[in-house]
């Protein structure tokens, strides 16, 4: 199973927004096949395998399949996984965890039992769990998977002091393709508008791989300018605006523009008090959308963490001490959280001389059902 796993991960930010899964089957002690989902659309990861057995001329009759995920058991891009399985004639099928998807969630487990296959569930679950998160948690729960992420020097600096000067990274070249990763992975990137203003970005993952994720903006007051780079390549990923009803209507204007140009505005009305992120949430729900990375700058994390939404932390941390070069401070508006944050299965991972720590938050382990571990 650990090497089905493994398998699966080479699937990540290529396949989604299906689950990633590693199949392989084994008979008389010997690896007979195996595979992953590769691409979205393509071959599930148990197809492949089986096809890897023909290719090696080995009958996989009477075979022990081991697969990260329950083989589906319905129709949709490809064939069902599970009636497969079963006119192979496996004898044992292991799958680390249930596919909780109301079109799954045991159905292909009994179509297998039922046909006489035995089916053993729960070993290396918790890792499959924690590979597929935002699977798991839009599967279960309807609500897309939150990811904060950020670079910053050791002394905590998210940005530079000069604005005029030429642009320079604080994160090396090497973190920056790690996070194109995570874009990739994304159904929607987000922003907060002073982000918009201060560096211009245009949020697409390199190279695309054909994903073109929503790139949303966080703008209450319709400050954003017609002329950005955001506006200008929509043909490239589409763009929505999230901003106040009331200022749709001080500024029907640079509404209108706004949607000629080919963006979609989004508003909400007179939070009372409530954030307006449940809003933008429970739209993303309606849409679909399983992942949200969320790239905004302190003020924006901070309230993330504020209304405690956030799944997933990610912090490229590049060894520099920028001391006056340094103008943003991603501790500032984190003095306002009403409670700590703990950081769990935290791993760490360098990227030439940066290191990036990411770890999931104890509200993203109730979603998942997983267990507290190694709390930061």
């Amino acid at each position: 199973m650990q090497m089905a796993l493994r398998l699966a991960r080479r699937g990540l930010d290529s396949v989604e927004p299906n689950p990633a899964v590693g199949c392989v089957i084994v008979k008389a002690n010997q690896i007979i096949g195996k595979g992953w989902h590769r691409k979205f659309g393509g071959p599930h990861a148990e197809i492949v395998a089986l096809e890897d057995c023909k290719g090696l001329g080995v009958n996989p009759r009477g075979s022990t399949m081991y697969v990260t995920l329950e083989p589906c058991s319905h129709e949709g891009k490809t064939g069902p996984c599970a009636e497969a399985i079963i006119t192979a004639g496996l004898g044992k099928v292991v799958v680390a965890t249930v596919d909780p998807s109301e079109h799954a969630n045991g159905g292909g487990i009994e179509q297998m039992r039922g046909m006489g296959i035995e089916v053993q569930t729960g070993l290396c679950e918790t890792e499959a769990r924690l590979l597929n998160a935002p699977f798991i948690k839009f599967a279960a729960t309807g609500q897309c998977w939150v990811t904060l992420k950020w670079a910053q020097s050791i002394d905590g600096k998210v940005g530079l002091a000069h604005e005029k000067q030429e642009r320079r990274w604080i994160s090396n070249e090497l973190s920056r393709k790690d996070a194109h990763r995570l874009r990739r992975r994304a159904g929607a990137i987000l922003v907060g508008i002073n982000t918009v203003l201060a560096d211009n970005p245009l949020l697409v993952p390199r190279p695309s791989k054909g994903k073109k994720p929503i790139r949303i903006v966080l703008d209450s007051f319709l400050k954003i300018r017609l002329t950005c780079r955001l506006l200008r390549t929509l043909k490239t990923s589409p763009v929505l605006i999230f901003t106040k009803q009331e200022s749709v209507m001080e500024k029907p204007g640079i509404a209108d523009r706004i949607i000629q140009k080919g963006a979609e505005l989004v508003t909400y009305p007179d939070t009372h008090g409530r954030s307006n992120l449940y809003y933008l949430l429970d739209e993303l729900r309606e849409r679909g959308i399983r992942e949200l990375l969320v790239e905004g700058g302190p003020t924006v994390i901070a309230s993330f963490l504020t209304e405690r939404l956030a799944d997933e932390i990610c912090v490229y941390i590049a060894p520099q001490l920028l001391g006056r070069q340094g103008s943003v401070d991603i501790a500032e508006p984190m003095v306002q959280l009403p409670q700590s944050v703990g950081l769990h299965y935290v791993e760490t991972e360098r990227f030439g001389d940066d290191v990036c720590l990411r770890g999931l938050t104890g509200k993203a382990l109730r979603d998942l059902s997983i267990g507290e571990r190694n709390r930061l």
